[in-house]
């Protein structure tokens, strides 16, 4: 399956999770809802899978989380925010190189129409 095939699932799935539960809930509602959808359709589907940091080819344990992996290659960060701003993309561009993903969706619950919520984030282009 393709990251653009994922993709589509994954927004599809999103848009299913916040038509019932609306905005207004906390990060974690959203990813255990989210992560439920996506194992509807047997993919292999992870949450807070734990990101290693490569310094000087030494694997760190710095905390970074990835919310949802996907197949191994496709990233979902979830927010409950007011505005997605720039923190928010660089995050997810950094998980992205980190884990050597080419493709992955920024999606905030705290929208009124999900789709004003959702940024696609490719590998090196904002």
């Amino acid at each position: 399956m393709t990251e653009n095939e994922i993709s589509k699932i994954v927004f599809e799935s999103a848009l299913k999770v916040h038509k019932v539960l609306d905005p207004g809930l906390l990060e974690s509602a959203y990813e255990e809802c989210l992560f439920y959808e996506l194992k509807k359709f047997n993919l292999k589907v992870e949450k807070q899978k734990a990101l290693p940091l490569v310094y000087e080819d030494v694997k760190l344990d710095v905390g970074y989380r990835i919310d949802i992996i996907v197949e191994d290659k496709f990233i979902v960060e979830v927010k409950s925010v007011e505005t997605l701003n720039d923190v928010h993309l660089a995050q997810l561009l950094t998980y992205l190189r980190l884990s050597d993903c080419k493709l992955g969706l920024l999606i905030n619950f705290n929208v009124k129409l999900l789709k004003e919520g959702v940024r696609r984030v490719v590998n090196g282009i904002l």
